[in-house]
């Protein structure tokens, strides 16, 4: 590396390949306008953030950049997490870790379908051929034309690559120091390969399978969704009580009592009809028994006999069971095939029949189920058919009402329903066949390894946890991975086709690793020919994509470039950090976990560094779906990139922040000051750095004479402890906490310190005086531009470019141990004493109406004995700072005290 040496002013700085960059003067009016494409170029250029792979593992810090979702664009919340991740990849950087820091973009899945779908006013139909000549509308209209699965998916990848372009746009406005070389989107032929490779070996080992169950079912987008992706709102409904006649017992007439109490509710005469309440009265036709718990005394004559269903006339048997709720309702409740996953449950494990009435478009299908045998009931189910859940709910009230087995009037409630959470409709829970990977729901030992591997792991904050453990302890089912959409990973699956026609769905074929990736909907299996595709004795393509998660959960190998780039794979996994939001723990975080569990036993990071909300003024989360973003790049405009990132690093770890511009413009007067107090302290004539690289500064070259005065000392031995609390913050991914204590010792040099050694820096002192005042201000100044680095990186570049050789986001860390030999004997205390009575001087004066700089007459400073005598210690600063014509000093005991005479 070149080492250069030159006077302040004219210093040539050297660029971290060797080359020089163009002189840069300590300007006259220093100025945040334009620093930020002005650094941006110079760092692009000199590739001060390229990664060096030719390091060892151990000199590297890898990161699993949370890859953003593309879908339009970014918003603050984004500003605010990824600015966090900055502030650690620049910490760790400047300790001399090689930062391995890439960004993804999660371009698949239901996000950008919709996206696409509203922007170019089209919407899949995969049974359509592919049309090589579509180009969509200028001018969308309101309806949506149909087009192919291929044409839509290219639509996909026209639209999310224009989508990325802002966004790397906006992520070097914001100053991400990302190496832009290491990229990857999760649609791409690398992204699909890893997805696939991953799949096939789960599906090797036993972990991925094929089943045909119970499906939570979003009816709008007609896919399954998995338990991570759900979300419970609260929503109107209302109980109806309804009563089921024994068997062998006519319906019953109206005017029974409604609360189902008493020998109504089973315990009296036989003819007696059974009471349930229920939310849903429209799944009466899918009812296939009446459960209670096992310890109801109410229900105890019952357990083995049977009732008939009103309207629909199926005998269905009562059955207990530990779930039942004796305090809901009557405490008796219909099982129905299916309303909730608590009618999975009793339906696998009572093995109960299944009648299906819902269809994957959320209307009731054509036909009753087989049990539905009288001409009634059926005549009765036709009024239902195709109808949606709201119009089918409405219309069976009303024959149950006609046929008095609705007792009383609905009671209207509010309680939670399961959605999609990116859907607007409630989920329904429909059977249908399903690709899964283990994941502990169903396999108590791979659930205790998991939960063990979150012991393992370190988080910031450690509550964080928490939240992973009940996730995992929470679990009711392995993960489902497959999704009925169009722009995805495809399963690298077909089947056989047998002499009817029909899908061999035991009988799975897989391509080999190195054909990856493939496309079945297009590409042919190994030994048949494209002929047979959807012929008796050919082979079909499994027509699902996997979720998104699925792809999502493989970003660190897909990022290291597992199976692609062994070398690099290496160097940087297992890797240092996952920073995420603390919502998708049981999404993104477990997720991963599952996979390189699965496929290295190994945890996929060591640290886990969780980011809360933001909230907008009403304290709710801001997001897309309630319309409450902002969008930063006007706040950037505004404020200045430095300044929305001090607001972003003001925000705790793990903690919801409020959206606040007060933050961004004390921020950006912090980056005004800085480069204010620092053009004033070169000013004061502060030596240059000789024999120092951009590589490396050390704070003990960095003086180049002794700091000699007591002031000078105590200054620096602050200085060396406000290092210490900051690195060990940062250490523990505590950013808010190393930039409260780093500012707050910045306001204080900059007020009292600056002020107070001004004349002596001058020479008012003689030269020794002046030497040791260069020599403070020279490492403070230095340290204090490297403390601030992480968190304003414009603003400190800037500065350090008048001053010293390279780039300081290249510079190392300050280290507290060689800043505290420059101060060896002093005491810190003489700063707080000095600064009272300093403060004191200009509060009189302000009082009094006058300049700071107008002359006092005698300043009397009175206090207890040791903290005068450290103020009688820089008597002659003081006296400058204060033009005091005569300084008293009285040790009488208490704090300091001033008493002022104004000339």
């Amino acid at each position: 590396m070149t080492t250069i040496e030159a006077p302040v002013g004219s210093l040539l700085v050297v660029a971290t390949d060797g080359t020089e960059r163009s002189t840069r003067a300590v300007p006259a009016k220093p100025s945040l306008d334009g620093i930020e494409a002005r650094w941006s170029t110079v760092w692009q250029d000199e590739g001060t953030y390229a990664f060096d792979r030719t390091v060892d593992r151990g000199q590297v810090y890898s990161i699993d950049t949370p890859p953003p979702t593309v879908s339009g664009s970014l918003h603050v919340g984004h500003v605010f997490s990824y600015t966090h991740t900055d502030l650690i990849a620049r910490y760790q950087r400047m300790r001399g870790r090689e930062v391995f820091y890439p960004m993804g973009f999660d371009d698949n899945g239901l996000p950008t379908e919709r996206r696409v779908q509203n922007y170019f006013a089209v919407r899949c139909e995969p049974s359509l051929p592919y049309d090589p000549g579509f180009t969509p509308p200028d001018k969308p209209g309101k309806e949506q034309v149909p087009i192919s699965r291929r044409n839509f998916v290219e639509l996909c990848e026209r639209l999310t690559l224009e989508d990325e372009k802002g966004f790397e746009q906006l992520w070097r406005r914001l100053g991400l120091s990302v190496d832009w070389s290491y990229t990857y989107a999760t649609i791409d032929a690398r992204s699909r390969t890893v997805a696939q490779r991953a799949f096939l070996r789960n599906l090797a080992r036993g972990e991925a399978y094929l089943a045909e169950a119970p499906t939570l079912w979003d009816v709008t987008f007609r896919t399954a969704v998995a338990q991570a992706e759900l979300e419970d709102r609260d929503r109107p409904g209302a109980y109806h009580s309804l009563a089921f006649p024994r068997s062998g017992v006519s319906a019953p007439s109206s005017g029974l009592d409604p609360a189902g109490s008493g020998d109504l509710a089973g315990s009296g005469d036989l003819a007696d009809p059974i009471v349930i309440e229920t939310t849903r009265p429209e799944l009466l036709p899918a009812c296939v028994a009446l459960v209670a718990h096992p310890d109801d005394p109410r229900y105890q004559s019952l357990f083995g006999a049977t009732v008939r269903t009103p309207l629909f006339d199926v005998e269905v048997p009562v059955v207990a069971h530990r779930l039942a709720d004796p305090e809901k309702g009557s405490g008796i409740a219909m099982i129905c095939t299916f309303g909730d996953l608590t009618d999975v449950t009793w339906w696998r494990e009572l093995r109960l029949p299944a009648r299906a009435v819902i269809g994957r478009d959320g209307r009731f299908i054509p036909d009753p189920p087989g049990a539905v045998t009288s001409a009634a009931g059926r005549e009765r189910y036709a009024e239902l058919a195709g109808k949606t859940v709201h119009s089918a709910r409405a219309r069976i009230v009303e024959l149950l009402a006609g046929s008095g087995a609705l007792l009383g009037d609905p009671r209207p409630i509010t309680h939670p329903v399961k959605f999609y959470e990116k859907g607007d409709r409630p989920l329904e829970i429909v059977t249908t066949r399903q690709w899964y990977l283990r994941n502990g729901g169903r396999d108590e030992p791979l659930r205790a390894a998991l939960r063990g591997r979150g012991q393992e792991l370190r988080w910031y904050p450690d509550y964080m946890k928490v939240r992973y453990e009940n996730w995992v302890d929470g679990l009711n089912g392995d993960w489902l991975i497959s999704r009925q959409r169009f722009f995805g990973v495809p399963f690298p699956v077909w089947y056989p086709l047998d002499a009817a026609g029909a899908p061999r769905y035991d009988a799975p074929i897989v391509p080999d690793e190195a054909s990856l990736p493939v496309d079945p909907s297009s590409d042919v299996p190994p030994g048949y020919a494209a002929e047979q595709r959807g012929v008796p004795g050919g082979f079909a393509a499994d027509p699902d994509v996997m979720d998104t998660w699925a792809t999502s959960s493989l970003t660190p190998l897909i990022a290291s470039g597992w199976e692609h780039d062994t070398d690099l794979f290496s160097r940087v996994f297992p890797m240092d950090l996952r920073p995420q939001a603390h919502e998708i723990i049981r999404t993104w975080l477990f997720s991963t976990v599952v996979r390189t569990h699965a496929e290295f036993d190994v945890l996929p990071w060591s640290n886990a560094a969780i980011s809360g909300w933001i909230l907008d003024p009403d304290r709710k989360k801001m997001s897309k779906s309630k319309g409450n973003v902002v969008t930063p790049m006007g706040l950037l405009e505004e404020h200045g990139s430095d300044a929305v990132r001090y607001w972003a690093a003001s925000g705790r770890p793990g903690t919801d922040t409020a959206f606040d511009v007060g933050q961004m413009k004390n921020g950006r007067r912090l980056a005004i000051k800085i480069l204010n107090a620092s053009r004033f302290a070169l000013g004061l004539a502060v030596t240059p750095d000789a024999g120092v690289s951009d590589a490396e500064v050390s704070d003990a070259e960095a003086a180049p004479a002794p700091a000699s005065e007591p002031l000078d000392r105590a200054l620096l031995a602050a200085l060396a402890d406000v290092v210490d609390a900051a690195t060990a913050a940062f250490d523990g991914y505590d950013y808010a906490r190393a930039l409260e204590v780093t500012e707050s010792f910045f306001w204080r040099f900059c007020d009292d310190y600056v002020e107070l050694v001004k004349g002596r820096a001058y020479g008012s002192s003689g030269a020794a005086g002046a030497a040791s005042a260069h020599t403070t201000l020279s490492v403070a100044l230095s340290a204090l531009l490297r403390l601030f680095a992480p968190v304003l990186p414009f603003v400190t570049e800037e500065v350090w470019s008048w001053w010293r050789p390279g780039s300081v986001h290249r510079a190392s860390w300050p280290d507290a141990a060689e800043i505290r030999k420059l101060a060896e004997g002093a005491r810190v205390e003489l700063l707080g004493a000095v600064g009272a009575a300093l403060s004191g001087v200009r509060r009189a004066k302000s009082e009094a109406k006058v300049s700071q700089k107008a002359e006092v007459a005698s300043v009397r400073i009175s206090g207890e004995a040791d903290l005068v005598a450290l103020v009688e210690s820089v008597a002659a600063d003081l006296r400058s700072a204060g033009s005091i014509r005569e300084l008293t000093l009285s040790p009488t005991g208490g704090e300091i005290a001033v008493a002022v005479e104004l000339a």
